[in-house]
């Protein structure tokens, strides 16, 4: 991915030293890390709680802010830049109206949202009360080394997915959708919530799409890196690798197969029609 010399976001608030505290390990069921997971899953983050009785997944470290987390901080705030850009332009010319976009908080080791405690082993989130994604980089080096889905589009991959799901908020349909989650039985709100999370897999081909056509910015391999990552962290994936078996009744996020097809929906047809998952009865 071709990102480098090329403008940041405006949109970034950094917490990375603000001394918001170290993360935990998340190994057993119980303590913080379960609880951000339980509270932040609900919201919409990468669903890591197959992977909670592993010992290797731990919370964010904290400590010294390394060259390696400015270059992450900085490949963030192009990538966040591109979607501002793409999505106002989607909303000027299909919407029919501006787009505001969200705020991106950068913290490392844990810090707070209003949607409950936040560390790099609950992945990165959107929370819908105050617009903002949070996300400690270190989940970028969890998703190369832990989950096998390495390669800097595979990153990116996993910011625009956070950012679509604004895009849904600012569209209604993440309000609209979670109010019903909220009075439905946990098989419905979970149902739900994997409708929610392919639609913004297929947002996110179409940011892929529109970053291609606008900054030139992909490379051979960009489009595999995301798949790739789109296949590592779907739900039956997930859980078959933390020697679960898979329960399809379970899956709030959608399984590989569901991610990696929604993801080329909306990269190959480039519409938001294209990915009404609300719509089929085929997800």
């Amino acid at each position: 991915m071709k990102w480098r010399g090329r403008r940041g976001s405006g949109n970034i608030i950094d917490r990375r030293r603000s001394g918001g505290g170290r993360g935990v390990a998340i190994g057993g069921a119980g303590g913080f890390g379960l609880l951000a997971i339980v509270v932040v899953g609900y919201f919409l983050g990468v669903d890591l709680t197959p992977l909670l009785d592993d010992g290797q997944m731990q919370g964010g470290g904290g400590g010294e802010i390394t060259a390696a987390d400015e270059e992450a901080a900085q490949f963030v705030s192009v990538t966040l830049a591109d979607t501002e850009e793409i999505w106002a332009d989607i909303f000027a010319n299909e919407v029919g109206r501006a787009y505001e976009p969200a705020e991106l908080v950068l913290f490392k080791g844990a810090t707070q949202s209003a949607c409950g405690g936040a560390s790099a082993a609950t992945g990165p989130f959107y929370c819908p009360p105050e617009e903002r994604i949070f996300l400690d980089t270190d989940f970028f080096t969890t998703l190369d080394r832990r989950l096998g889905a390495g390669g800097d589009f595979a990153a990116a991959y996993v910011v625009a997915h956070e950012v679509a799901h604004h895009v849904q908020n600012e569209l209604g349909v993440l309000g609209e959708v979670n109010a019903v989650r909220q009075r439905s039985d946990e098989a419905t709100s979970n149902a739900l919530s994997v409708r929610i999370e392919l639609q913004a897999d297929c947002f996110s081909g179409i940011w892929a799409r529109r970053a291609e056509a606008m900054f030139g910015s992909l490379e051979p391999g960009d489009i595999e890196e995301a798949m790739n990552a789109a296949a590592q962290i779907g739900d039956d994936t997930l859980q078959r690798e933390a020697g679960r078996t898979v329960r399809p009744d379970s899956f709030t996020h959608g399984t590989s197969e569901q991610r990696q097809r929604w993801f080329a929906t909306g990269y190959e047809q480039g519409s938001l029609e294209a990915c009404d998952t609300f719509a089929t009865d085929r997800i």
